[in-house]
Protein backbone atom coordinates (compact mmCIF):
# COMPACT_ATOMS: atom_id res chain seq x y z
CA UNK A 1 0.00 0.00 0.00
CA UNK A 2 1.29 3.34 -0.75
CA UNK A 3 2.05 5.31 1.98
CA UNK A 4 0.33 8.88 2.05
CA UNK A 5 2.04 11.86 0.76
CA UNK A 6 3.90 14.39 2.23
CA UNK A 7 1.67 17.56 2.75
CA UNK A 8 3.13 21.02 3.30
CA UNK A 9 1.19 24.22 3.81
CA UNK A 10 1.97 27.38 1.54
CA UNK A 11 0.69 30.60 1.08
CA UNK A 12 0.34 31.60 -2.95
CA UNK A 13 1.22 34.48 -4.36
CA UNK A 14 -1.65 33.65 -7.67
CA UNK A 15 -4.16 31.58 -8.04
CA UNK A 16 -6.28 32.24 -10.73
CA UNK A 17 -3.56 31.61 -14.42
CA UNK A 18 -3.97 32.25 -17.78
CA UNK A 19 -5.19 29.89 -19.72
CA UNK A 20 -2.97 28.70 -22.65
CA UNK A 21 -2.51 25.59 -24.80
CA UNK A 22 -4.33 22.35 -24.90
CA UNK A 23 -6.68 24.54 -22.38
CA UNK A 24 -6.74 27.90 -24.37
CA UNK A 25 -10.58 27.56 -24.38
CA UNK A 26 -10.60 29.13 -20.77
CA UNK A 27 -9.58 31.88 -19.78
CA UNK A 28 -8.12 30.21 -16.02
CA UNK A 29 -7.28 27.79 -14.71
CA UNK A 30 -7.14 27.25 -11.03
CA UNK A 31 -5.22 24.52 -8.96
CA UNK A 32 -5.57 24.31 -5.24
CA UNK A 33 -3.10 22.03 -4.38
CA UNK A 34 0.60 21.22 -5.72
CA UNK A 35 1.38 17.87 -6.52
CA UNK A 36 -1.16 14.98 -6.70
CA UNK A 37 -1.42 11.83 -4.31
CA UNK A 38 -3.07 10.09 -6.63
CA UNK A 39 0.38 9.34 -8.29
CA UNK A 40 -0.96 8.10 -11.76
CA UNK A 41 1.65 6.27 -13.82
CA UNK A 42 0.48 7.61 -17.48
CA UNK A 43 0.31 11.58 -15.77
CA UNK A 44 1.77 14.33 -18.59
CA UNK A 45 2.59 16.52 -15.08
CA UNK A 46 5.36 13.96 -14.29
CA UNK A 47 7.14 15.77 -17.37
CA UNK A 48 6.67 19.03 -16.32
CA UNK A 49 8.63 21.55 -14.22
CA UNK A 50 6.68 21.45 -11.38
CA UNK A 51 7.63 17.47 -10.95
CA UNK A 52 10.72 17.69 -12.56
CA UNK A 53 12.29 20.13 -10.37
CA UNK A 54 10.75 18.96 -7.21
CA UNK A 55 13.03 17.27 -4.53
CA UNK A 56 10.42 14.81 -3.81
CA UNK A 57 9.00 12.11 -6.17
CA UNK A 58 5.51 13.22 -8.27
CA UNK A 59 2.72 11.03 -5.86
CA UNK A 60 5.07 11.54 -3.09
CA UNK A 61 4.56 14.99 -1.82
CA UNK A 62 1.04 17.47 -2.14
CA UNK A 63 1.75 21.26 -1.07
CA UNK A 64 -1.63 22.71 -0.06
CA UNK A 65 -2.41 26.73 -0.83
CA UNK A 66 -3.49 27.57 2.42
CA UNK A 67 -4.53 31.43 1.35
CA UNK A 68 -6.46 30.02 -1.98
CA UNK A 69 -9.61 31.12 -0.85
CA UNK A 70 -8.98 34.67 0.03
CA UNK A 71 -7.05 34.79 -3.44
CA UNK A 72 -9.75 33.34 -5.71
CA UNK A 73 -12.26 35.74 -3.94
CA UNK A 74 -9.92 39.36 -5.00
CA UNK A 75 -8.59 37.60 -8.19
CA UNK A 76 -12.33 36.65 -9.41
CA UNK A 77 -13.44 39.97 -8.78
CA UNK A 78 -10.49 41.65 -10.76
CA UNK A 79 -10.66 38.96 -13.43
CA UNK A 80 -15.01 39.52 -13.95
CA UNK A 81 -13.99 43.15 -14.52
CA UNK A 82 -12.04 42.51 -17.76
CA UNK A 83 -14.33 40.08 -19.41
CA UNK A 84 -15.96 36.68 -19.30
CA UNK A 85 -14.24 34.38 -16.60
CA UNK A 86 -14.05 30.80 -17.70
CA UNK A 87 -12.22 27.93 -15.07
CA UNK A 88 -10.84 24.74 -15.68
CA UNK A 89 -10.39 23.26 -12.29
CA UNK A 90 -7.70 21.69 -12.55
CA UNK A 91 -5.11 21.44 -14.78
CA UNK A 92 -1.93 19.80 -12.83
CA UNK A 93 -3.66 18.46 -9.86
CA UNK A 94 -6.73 16.35 -8.78
CA UNK A 95 -9.08 19.15 -6.44
CA UNK A 96 -10.79 15.97 -4.62
CA UNK A 97 -6.95 13.78 -4.11
CA UNK A 98 -7.10 12.12 -0.40
CA UNK A 99 -5.42 15.98 1.14
CA UNK A 100 -9.29 17.24 0.42
CA UNK A 101 -10.95 15.14 2.49
CA UNK A 102 -9.44 17.14 5.82
CA UNK A 103 -8.17 20.13 4.34
CA UNK A 104 -11.48 21.09 2.22
CA UNK A 105 -9.70 23.90 0.69
CA UNK A 106 -11.48 22.67 -2.91
CA UNK A 107 -15.05 23.28 -1.05
CA UNK A 108 -13.42 26.43 0.12
CA UNK A 109 -13.34 27.61 -3.33
CA UNK A 110 -16.54 26.21 -4.37
CA UNK A 111 -17.82 28.68 -1.61
CA UNK A 112 -16.39 31.49 -3.05
CA UNK A 113 -17.49 30.90 -6.46
CA UNK A 114 -21.39 30.13 -5.19
CA UNK A 115 -21.15 33.70 -3.98
CA UNK A 116 -19.74 34.97 -7.35
CA UNK A 117 -19.73 32.96 -9.96
CA UNK A 118 -17.36 32.56 -12.67
CA UNK A 119 -19.18 32.03 -16.56
CA UNK A 120 -18.87 28.68 -16.44
CA UNK A 121 -16.68 25.98 -14.30
CA UNK A 122 -14.99 22.91 -15.22
CA UNK A 123 -14.58 20.50 -12.33
CA UNK A 124 -12.28 17.59 -13.44
CA UNK A 125 -11.33 14.87 -11.12
CA UNK A 126 -11.67 10.70 -10.49
CA UNK A 127 -12.81 11.18 -6.94
CA UNK A 128 -16.17 10.09 -5.65
CA UNK A 129 -15.58 12.97 -3.09
CA UNK A 130 -17.03 15.58 -5.23
CA UNK A 131 -20.43 14.23 -4.13
CA UNK A 132 -20.02 15.78 -0.83
CA UNK A 133 -19.84 19.51 -2.46
CA UNK A 134 -23.12 18.58 -4.47
CA UNK A 135 -25.03 21.35 -2.54
CA UNK A 136 -22.61 24.07 -3.76
CA UNK A 137 -22.43 22.80 -7.47
CA UNK A 138 -26.05 22.62 -7.25
CA UNK A 139 -25.96 26.17 -6.64
CA UNK A 140 -23.72 26.67 -9.73
CA UNK A 141 -26.75 25.54 -11.95
CA UNK A 142 -25.94 25.51 -15.67
CA UNK A 143 -22.39 26.91 -15.30
CA UNK A 144 -21.15 24.19 -13.59
CA UNK A 145 -19.84 20.96 -15.37
CA UNK A 146 -18.45 17.80 -13.33
CA UNK A 147 -16.07 15.37 -15.26
CA UNK A 148 -15.26 12.62 -14.23
CA UNK A 149 -12.47 10.55 -14.93
CA UNK A 150 -13.15 6.98 -15.91
CA UNK A 151 -10.94 5.72 -18.30
CA UNK A 152 -11.74 1.67 -18.22
CA UNK A 153 -14.64 -0.20 -16.80
CA UNK A 154 -12.07 -3.18 -16.20
CA UNK A 155 -10.56 -2.84 -12.02
CA UNK A 156 -7.71 -4.84 -13.09
CA UNK A 157 -6.36 -2.51 -15.79
CA UNK A 158 -6.95 0.33 -13.43
CA UNK A 159 -5.15 -1.23 -10.79
CA UNK A 160 -2.05 -1.62 -12.99
CA UNK A 161 -1.88 1.80 -14.68
CA UNK A 162 -3.55 3.82 -11.10
CA UNK A 163 -2.91 2.03 -8.04
CA UNK A 164 -4.10 4.68 -5.57
CA UNK A 165 -7.04 5.99 -7.33
CA UNK A 166 -11.00 5.67 -6.61
CA UNK A 167 -12.14 2.14 -8.14
CA UNK A 168 -14.30 2.48 -10.92
CA UNK A 169 -17.51 1.51 -9.85
CA UNK A 170 -17.22 4.50 -7.22
CA UNK A 171 -16.68 7.08 -10.27
CA UNK A 172 -19.76 5.81 -12.14
CA UNK A 173 -21.48 6.04 -8.71
CA UNK A 174 -20.30 9.43 -7.71
CA UNK A 175 -21.33 10.20 -11.49
CA UNK A 176 -25.11 8.62 -11.06
CA UNK A 177 -25.45 10.87 -7.72
CA UNK A 178 -24.69 14.07 -8.98
CA UNK A 179 -26.25 13.50 -12.72
CA UNK A 180 -29.43 12.55 -10.53
CA UNK A 181 -29.03 16.07 -8.88
CA UNK A 182 -29.53 17.66 -12.61
CA UNK A 183 -25.67 18.75 -11.87
CA UNK A 184 -24.20 19.11 -15.60
CA UNK A 185 -22.03 15.78 -15.64
CA UNK A 186 -19.39 13.97 -18.10
CA UNK A 187 -17.67 10.82 -18.36
CA UNK A 188 -14.10 11.42 -19.17
CA UNK A 189 -12.34 8.52 -20.81
CA UNK A 190 -8.58 10.48 -20.71
CA UNK A 191 -6.48 8.45 -21.42
CA UNK A 192 -8.74 5.55 -23.20
CA UNK A 193 -7.19 2.26 -21.42
CA UNK A 194 -7.89 -1.16 -22.26
CA UNK A 195 -11.49 -2.05 -21.53
CA UNK A 196 -14.72 -4.66 -22.59
CA UNK A 197 -17.06 -4.46 -25.14
CA UNK A 198 -19.67 -3.24 -22.52
CA UNK A 199 -17.80 -0.09 -21.65
CA UNK A 200 -20.09 2.38 -23.43
CA UNK A 201 -22.69 0.52 -22.84
CA UNK A 202 -22.17 1.03 -19.26
CA UNK A 203 -21.62 4.82 -19.87
CA UNK A 204 -24.57 5.59 -21.42
CA UNK A 205 -26.37 3.94 -18.48
CA UNK A 206 -25.02 6.83 -16.28
CA UNK A 207 -24.14 10.10 -18.36
CA UNK A 208 -25.19 11.60 -22.07
CA UNK A 209 -22.14 13.04 -22.79
CA UNK A 210 -18.62 11.94 -23.03
CA UNK A 211 -15.05 13.03 -23.91
CA UNK A 212 -12.59 10.48 -24.54
CA UNK A 213 -8.62 11.28 -25.60
CA UNK A 214 -5.48 9.49 -25.43
CA UNK A 215 -1.54 10.19 -24.60
CA UNK A 216 -0.83 11.13 -28.43
CA UNK A 217 -3.53 13.99 -28.68
CA UNK A 218 -3.78 15.22 -25.06
CA UNK A 219 -0.43 14.75 -23.09
CA UNK A 220 1.12 18.02 -25.13
CA UNK A 221 3.18 16.68 -27.01
CA UNK A 222 1.99 14.18 -28.93
CA UNK A 223 2.74 11.15 -27.19
CA UNK A 224 6.40 11.75 -26.07
CA UNK A 225 6.06 12.62 -22.75
CA UNK A 226 3.90 9.59 -21.91
CA UNK A 227 6.79 7.41 -24.17
CA UNK A 228 9.83 9.09 -21.65
CA UNK A 229 7.44 8.20 -18.73
CA UNK A 230 7.85 4.31 -19.54
CA UNK A 231 3.77 3.73 -19.47
CA UNK A 232 4.90 1.08 -22.31
CA UNK A 233 5.93 -1.54 -19.44
CA UNK A 234 2.66 -1.43 -18.08
CA UNK A 235 0.75 -2.54 -21.11
CA UNK A 236 3.84 -4.70 -22.02
CA UNK A 237 3.60 -6.80 -18.47
CA UNK A 238 -0.34 -7.22 -19.08
CA UNK A 239 -0.12 -8.81 -22.60
CA UNK A 240 -1.90 -5.22 -24.02
CA UNK A 241 0.34 -4.04 -26.56
CA UNK A 242 -2.21 -3.54 -29.31
CA UNK A 243 -3.85 -0.66 -27.01
CA UNK A 244 -0.62 1.26 -26.70
CA UNK A 245 -0.80 3.11 -30.36
CA UNK A 246 -2.37 5.74 -32.24
CA UNK A 247 -5.45 3.92 -33.38
CA UNK A 248 -5.65 2.52 -30.47
CA UNK A 249 -8.93 5.31 -29.21
CA UNK A 250 -10.75 4.67 -32.29
CA UNK A 251 -12.23 1.17 -31.27
CA UNK A 252 -13.52 2.73 -28.38
CA UNK A 253 -14.94 5.85 -30.11
CA UNK A 254 -16.55 3.32 -32.50
CA UNK A 255 -17.93 1.68 -29.22
CA UNK A 256 -18.95 5.23 -27.99
CA UNK A 257 -21.06 5.79 -31.26
CA UNK A 258 -23.37 3.37 -30.91
CA UNK A 259 -24.74 4.33 -27.85
CA UNK A 260 -24.25 8.00 -27.69
CA UNK A 261 -25.59 10.97 -30.37
CA UNK A 262 -22.18 12.29 -32.15
CA UNK A 263 -22.40 15.64 -30.69
CA UNK A 264 -22.36 14.20 -27.30
CA UNK A 265 -18.92 12.12 -27.95
CA UNK A 266 -15.97 15.01 -27.54
CA UNK A 267 -12.74 13.68 -28.71
CA UNK A 268 -9.82 15.22 -26.93
CA UNK A 269 -9.61 18.89 -26.55
CA UNK A 270 -13.22 19.66 -28.10
CA UNK A 271 -14.19 17.84 -25.05
CA UNK A 272 -13.17 19.85 -22.45
CA UNK A 273 -14.38 22.95 -23.92
CA UNK A 274 -16.68 24.99 -21.80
Amino acid sequence: MKKPAAMTVKTSKQLLNRATGFLDGYSHTLNPYTGCAFACSYCYVRQMPVALFHDGEWGHWVEVKSNAPELLESELVKAKRKGPVSIFMSSSTDPYQPAEYARRLTRSLLEVMAQNPPDFLFVQTRSPLVTRDADLLERLGPRVRVSVTVETDREDVRRAFTPAAPPIQARLKALRELGARGIPVQATIAPVLPCSEQFAEQLAGIVGRVCIDDYFMGDGSKGKRTERIGVRAIYEALGLDDWYSREAYERVYEQLLRHFPQEQVGVSRQGFLP
